[in-house]
This record gives structure tokens, sequence and C-alpha cells, in this order.
């Protein structure tokens, strides 16, 4: 159990939720057993310092999550770049894209879209996962290559069985807009061996925003995966997993939208525990993910000639990922352990499109990228007395790609590619030192760590822009790796009426990746990618204090802050100082809470400057959002709960944000609104 306690009584979902917990009689013994909790995620509290640990199944205000950014904007420090409904893309600390690790039970599931449309987070169902593990900054080398931002894992842990038995958690889920969702989590088995089945479904349509206005937002999604496990032993886990998902999706501030997002994993991993007196731990996996992502301008919405589209096209791409990872964990008495091992990933991407309907179907496939990565990680913590503690580790990464393009550019402005057949390679270092103490007189941990992080650009950066740095023919062949190195600092205190915690960054970017939006062309370019120095900063802090046994309060708060060191001007795409205020009441019978959400002006942007999703457009105002939620407990097993979030119906946008599409009336450089009032209530069963 955390000895720290997790913001997460204020709030109810924006739901009606009918939640089933069915164990059989022979299973009073099972130990993996998963209960309804009657609290909902509105924010967290640090488990460890800069480590974030939650469980997505849990329901979080406003609606329940429809994929992974949804749901880790309770997390103090995130923000999304918001497509209006579904498949956002999350943003930590400003940062953005593979500058964030996010892993789906020890693998990576990166999307195939140019632009993003589907996010490697859209291929993610919270439900359909037992633990969110975030770890912010520079301050692992455990789980992968380029993590400077920060790691995002998203795990199923196998059930663990006594005696013979099943275990089911299952969900329906209904709310303004025409949301409804069902998700299912199934598992049976013994102590030798135990079969789970996951799946959802999740379905929305168009939302208003606080003026009435309708917001093109609608989605449908599912998600089905089967695990087989053996475990002969206490000390022994082989599984066999495999999963397949689909969905669409239509978006306002896009030129096309998400007809298919169709989704294939395998994977196989093997655990074996106490193996000695020194070592351990052993595990080992391998995985493949798949994915096959299908754009149009006309199935989702009516077709309207316009932003260089002139008639019905589609687009097609795929990418398929396959890798593996091995480690081991040494223990040396209580003072010294090490986890140690050895990463790979290789990865393909193709696309084919055509004009006129469905007419890409009949294209040949033609691969235009693939990427590779070998790396090696030591991982070494050090008590060095009973109130002290250093951790620190280095990884080192050998990264390569090959450009297979033969023409760039797009419909009759294309021309030979300079970089086409050549194949850049680069050995990337990486490490972080951390110091943490346990203060005597207070119930309290410091610690301060400084961490470095040298990241290879990845498919968006160096194949999705029309041009790279000036003097390079384009970004494959101009742009450089992006070196980040970080200050982290910070405190946690608990007691049993209060805990409070703050932690704070400083950071300078060599070479930052930064897209520079141009008006097209006769070439049609309308980005160009570039490296500047940047310098980041900012920090997270937030509070809870019982008044009493049944009342309690709350608040978070999160600042970002970028400079570009060429120009002196801001950084783009950071989000604004953001606050949330709780207060919540719960005698085990009755409960009641309040949330307000407040998001301070953001007057500091760069025109025309972003990322491959999105630029900013200027300043943006600021806004408050009010929620409410009451229950009442009618036994252990049955609870009711009604609320209303965006009580006052307020009209208001993120500041990261994309421009709405034309093709849904909306004027250049338009941002799109939030959904406006959403009234819900739920109903939840335990058994």
């Amino acid at each position: 159990m955390s000895k720290h306690v997790l913001f997460l009584r204020p709030g109810f979902w924006a739901v009606v939720s009918v939640n089933l917990f069915v164990v059989s009689s022979q299973m009073a013994h099972a130990t993996a057993v998963t209960t309804l909790e009657t609290v909902v995620v509105t924010g967290l509290a640090p488990k460890s310092p800069l480590t974030f640990v939650t469980d997505p199944k849990q329901p979080r205000q406003p609606l329940p999550a429809s994929d992974g950014t949804d749901y880790l904007k309770t997390i103090p420090g995130f923000s999304a770049i918001r497509n209006g409904g579904s498949n956002g893309d999350p943003v930590l600390r400003g940062m953005f894209g593979s500058r964030l690790n996010i892993l789906v039970n020890g693998s990576s599931m990166p999307g195939a879209c140019p632009s993003r449309m589907d996010s490697p987070s859209s291929y993610i169902s919270p439900e359909n996962f037992d633990e969110l593990t975030v770890i912010k900054g520079p301050q692992t080398v455990l789980w992968g290559p380029g993590a400077s931002a920060g790691t995002i894992r998203f795990d199923r842990n196998p059930p663990q069985f006594t005696e013979p038995g099943i275990l089911f958690d299952g969900a329906l889920t209904g709310g303004s807009w025409g949301r409804n969702d069902q998700s299912a989590d199934l598992a049976a088995g013994n102590d030798k061996v135990y079969t789970r089945v996951t799946a959802n479904r999740s379905h929305s349509q168009d939302y208003k925003d606080g003026d009435g206005n309708r917001v093109a937002s609608r989605w449908d999604k599912w998600n089905a995966d089967i695990a087989l496990g053996f475990t002969p032993d206490a000390d022994t886990l082989i599984e066999l997993n495999a999963g397949l998902g689909d969905g669409e999706a239509r978006y306002a501030g896009r030129g096309m939208d998400g007809t298919q997002f169709k989704r294939e994993s395998l994977g196989l991993r093997f655990q074996k525990k106490n193996l000695g007196e020194t070592l351990k731990k052993v595990e080992a996996q391998v995985y493949y993910n798949y994915a096959d992502h299908v754009m149009d301008n006309y199935s989702l919405r009516p077709f309207k000639p316009g932003g260089g589209m002139n008639m019905p096209m589609a687009s097609n791409v795929d990418r398929a990922t396959w890798g593996g990872r091995f480690a081991g964990s040494w223990q040396w008495s209580d003072a010294l352990g090490l986890v140690a091992g050895m990463d790979f990933q290789e990865s393909r991407h193709r696309k084919r499109s055509g004009m006129g309907m469905q007419s890409y179907s009949s294209q040949p496939w033609v691969k235009d990228a693939t990427f590779g990565n070998m790396g090696a990680f030591a991982e070494l913590t050090w008590h060095v007395g009973e109130s002290d503690r250093i951790i620190g580790g280095a990884r080192a990464d050998k990264a390569s790609v090959k450009d297979f393009r033969q023409r760039t550019g797009s419909g009759m402005m294309t021309m030979p590619n300079p970089t086409a057949g050549e194949r850049r390679t680069d050995t990337l270092a990486s490490g972080f030192l951390r110091y943490e103490h346990d203060l005597e007189a207070l119930p309290a941990t410091m610690y301060v760590g400084l961490g470095h992080v040298q990241r290879f650009p990845d498919y968006w950066e160096l194949f999705s822009p029309s041009r790279g740095p000036v003097g390079s023919p384009n970004a494959f062949h101009g742009i450089k790796p992006e070196k980040t190195t970080q200050l982290d600092i910070g405190a946690q205190y608990k007691s049993n009426s209060l805990e409070a915690w703050i932690s704070a960054y400083a950071g300078q970017v060599d070479d930052f990746i930064l897209f520079n939006y141009m008006p097209a062309g006769m070439m049609g370019a309308t980005t160009r990618a570039s490296n500047v120095g940047a310098r980041i900063l900012g920090g997270e802090l937030g509070a809870s204090y019982r008044l009493a046994p049944a009342w309690s309060v709350g608040a978070t708060a999160a600042y970002a802050w970028g400079k570009n060191r060429r120009t002196g001007e801001a950084l783009p795409q950071i989000p604004p100082l953001e606050a949330r205020f709780s207060v919540a009441y719960d005698d085990g019978r009755w409960s009641g809470g309040a949330l307000w959400r407040v998001v301070a002006a953001q007057k500091r942007y760069a025109q025309g400057q972003g990322n491959v999703v999105s630029k900013d457009f200027g300043p943006s105002a600021g806004f408050g959002i009010f929620s409410l939620n009451g229950g009442y407990a009618a036994s252990k097993r049955v609870r009711f709960t009604v609320g209303v979030d965006n009580l006052f119906n307020k009209t208001y946008h993120e500041h990261l944000n994309l421009a709405g599409n034309a093709g849904f009336g909306y004027p250049a450089n338009t941002p799109i609104n939030e959904p406006g009032r959403t009234v819900w209530a739920t109903v939840s069963l335990k058994y």
C-alpha cells in the first residue's frame, strides 16, 4: 500500500455506469480480486519522488476516459492537444511526442498517421489495464530510449489464484451526447494456469459547446485482448497475450477523419523470481504490434472541396513494430540493488492513397521508412543509511533509420527524393543521478536529481515536415538528435491529516526540434523542421487536508515555461498555469463533492510555431469550470451517484488546440470549443 494518499475523492464520473464484480465462492482466498472504489480520480499525488501510480479502472472526472491521453490529464503537469472528442495527444510539462515514452504491457505501439491522428495513446483503453505508472523527467533508464519528458506505462498484472475460480469485472456506461461504453474483464484459473479476457467498446455522438453549437467529435472504438498464463510455481510466470481493436472518429480540427484504427498485438513474457541469494529476478519479453489506419474526407462528413482536396480522397498507412526486452535484478544485502539488461525495437512504415471513394484499397503498399534501436541499460539503488538513498542509471542506444522514399511532395507537385536509400545511424547516451533524504523531524522526503537524455528524431520529425533546416535537402538529412539536461527537485510530506508535495524542474535542451508553419507555396510546402536551443522550467504542487473524518479538501497546481534560446521568444505549445480545488464529503453512506478547475490566460506564445500536430495561434483566455456530484451507498454492493460537469455551461477552449476545419464551417485559425454542461448519473454494483 502506498504511504501517500491519492487525491481521489472529490468528483464522480460523468456517466451512467453499472459495474459488476462477480467472484465465485471458491475464490474466497484469491489475492488478485479487483474491487470497486467509491472514489473518482480528479488528481493524483506522487507515490514516490517523481513517480505517480494509479488504477486506470477507476473512473475520473469529467467523463470516463475514452483513451490514454484523457486519463493522463488527471495527473498534475499533463495536458493534451485536443482533437475535439477522442484521440488527443498527451503533453507533459509542455513536452510532446516521443519525448514521452508510452508503453503498453512493456511494449511500444507507435501510430502510423504522419500527422498523429492515431497517436500511440489512441490505441489505449484505460479500463482494460490494472496499473498506470508515470515517471516524470529523465529519471529512469529502464524502459526504452528518448524519454526526456517522462515515461508512461499501462500494465495488466497477472491474476494470482490460490484455488480454482473465476473473476469478473464489468461496466456499462451512458451519458450526455450519446455516450455509452461497455467493458468486461474476465479471468479464470487456478494456482497453475489462468486465462484472462478484457474487452471494451466506447461510443459518443458529437457534443455541443456552451453556446449550443455542435462540434464534430463523434467516435466509436473497441478493443479485445486475451492472455494465457502458466504459473508452475509461485516464482514463475509464462504468459502469451494477443489483442485486436478498431474504431473510427471524426475531427472538427482536421481535413480528414479517421475511418479505421485497426490494431493487432501479440506478446510473450517470462518471469522468474528468487533465483538465488543475489540474483532476485529475471524477466524477458518479445512483442509485435501492428497499426493499420485509414483516413478520408467523405465517410464521416459531407464532402466539401477545399484545403487542397478538391475531390474525395483517402490515405491508408500502417506500421509494424516488433521488439523485446531482457532484464535481471540483483540485490546485495538490503543496501544495494541493481537492474540491468537490454532492449531492442524494429519498426516498418508503409502508405498508400487514392483519389475517389475507396480507391486506395486497390493501390500497392509503398514502404517509406524503417527504424531500429538497440539499447543497454543499468539502474542502481544504494541505501546509504536508513534515511538516505542514491539512485542512478545509464543507458546507451544504437539508433538507425533508412529513407525508402523515391519521391517527396504530394499530388502533382512531387520531385525526386535526394536522400532516397540513405541510412542514418547514431549512438546516443543517457543517464541520471538522484539523491533522496527522509527527514527525521518530519514525515517528509526531499530529493534532487539530474538527468541527461539524447533522443533520436522520430518518424514525425524526420518524414512529416515539408522542409528541413535551412541548407539541408530535407528533415531526414538535417534534423539532429535532441539533447536534454534537466534538474529535478522536490519534497513530499505525509501525516494523518495532511499530505503535501512540491516538485520543480529546470532544463536546457540543445537541438530542440521545432516546427514552423508556413503558407503553402508552389511545391505545397507547409512546415519546416529545425533545431534550436531551448530552456525549460516549471513545477507542480498539491495538498490534501482532512478537516474531519468525513470531510476533506484538496488542491493541485501546475506551471510550465519554455524559451527559444535562438530568438529569445517563448517556446510554442506550452500550456498555461492550471489549478484544481476540490472538497468532498463521504461518511460511508452519503457522499458529495465539488471540483473547480481554473486555467490562467496564456500570453506567452510563438505565432505559427509548434509540432507536427498543432501550432500556436496566439494568446488564449483563462477560464474556470465548476462541477458537482452526490452519491448514496444503499449497501456495500450498491452505490448511486449523480452530478453535473461544467455546471454553468461555460463556453471555453484549451490553449493546446487544433484549428477548426472549414469543412465544418470554422473560419481560419478558430480553436475548437470544449463540451458544455454535462449531466450524469451512476449506479454501481459489487458482488
